[in-house]
């Protein structure tokens, strides 16, 4: 394989075709770090304006690191995934514990540096370290997989431990060397852009000529993953309880669970499905996670008093919007909204 060919052919297409992002624009290891952390379970389009928000509200490590966890879970609200926040905002107290983010000389400590804060794996430390220092370490992120897997034929599940081992190998056969920032960003934006899940436009592919899978009529079939988990279903059931004088109900999730440390009013959890009632229901919402179905329904309750709920505040309907909630308790709030408005 002409890798010098290959790697132009491959750098000359980006650059043709290659979208201007935000985070192209920088070369501030911050920056990139934060739009990695939101790009890993979010797609382009909306993680976009989620960065502007993140980086206006945090511009730099210090203002992350002395933020409240609640303030950055409340940015970061409605994108789901908040381990991703907590992690980010873990990760700037140890920077700003060591004082050392931005003065990085010895080209081998970079990527150990920042592969060794918390919620960074090896993708996010490759990344980094290509993107904002040009040093030579592949980024392996799912459009890249694909790319190899098609582009070497490997039927390699890519999400075993054996399989990431190979496919590091190869990345790492693959990299140009002299333009790891520009080669990185290009492979990642061919598995966006071009070398899509169904139905690639292959023959207009600038990897034709070097693709074993378009030879061998295995693209369909690649890449592997590892059998799925079976998915779990769970029944989450919510109680807004409110006074005539507009007072709610909410309690924090403290359990090592999804949403750990958002609010949400009181919660009775089933196994199997809802019980009966004839209490008003003012919204039935289903959100699907990589292995859990979580079912949910929010019941109104108009009372008098506010009942004694163990470890629940008592907050003005007004001031809801000031707690950082899941997706899911934000669309029953916007229904509140309409519900009691002056």
């Amino acid at each position: 394989m002409n890798y010098d060919l290959l790697h132009n052919q491959l750098i000359d297409w980006y650059e043709r075709n290659g979208r201007t992002l935000p985070w192209r624009e920088t070369r501030d290891p911050y920056c990139i770090w934060i739009s990695e952390i939101i790009l890993q379970q979010t797609r382009v389009d909306q993680g976009i304006s989620y960065y502007y928000r993140f980086i206006e509200r945090f511009p730099d490590v210090e203002s992350l690191a002395t933020a409240t966890e609640e303030d950055v879970l409340r940015v970061w609200q409605g994108l789901g995934y908040y381990s991703r926040a907590r992690n980010l905002h873990a990760a700037t107290k140890v920077l700003m514990e060591r004082r050392a983010h931005s003065n990085l000389e010895a080209k081998d400590d970079v990527y150990n540096f920042w592969r060794s804060l918390p919620g960074i794996g090896d993708y996010t430390a490759g990344a980094i370290s290509s993107f904002a220092y040009n040093l030579p370490y592949p980024a392996l992120d799912g459009n890249v997989y694909r790319v190899l897997s098609r582009l070497f034929d490997c039927d390699i599940a890519f999400d075993t431990t054996q399989g990431k081992k190979h496919f590091r190998q190869l990345a790492e056969q693959l990299l140009d060397r002299a333009r790891p920032r520009l080669f990185n960003s290009a492979i990642m934006e061919l598995g966006a852009l071009h070398c899509v899940p169904n139905a690639p436009d292959c023959h207009s592919c600038p990897l034709q000529t070097w693709c074993k899978a378009l030879h061998n009529n295995t693209v369909d079939l690649l890449p592997v993953r590892k059998p799925r988990p079976k998915v779990r279903d769970r029944y989450f059931e919510y109680h807004i309880y409110v006074t005539p004088d507009r007072h709610t109900l909410l309690h924090r999730r403290t359990a090592n669970d999804i949403w750990k440390h958002l609010y949400e009013f009181p919660l009775n959890e089933y196994t199997d499905s809802f019980p009966a009632t004839t209490v008003q229901c003012i919204g039935a919402y289903r959100h699907i996670l990589s292995h859990q179905r979580i079912h949910t329904r929010f019941l109104l309750h108009q009372v008098t008093t506010l009942p004694n709920i163990a470890e629940c505040i008592t907050i003005s309907l007004n001031d809801l919007d000031t707690y950082p909630v899941s997706r899911l308790t934000m669309n029953a709030i916007e229904v509140l909204d309409k519900l009691f408005q002056s």
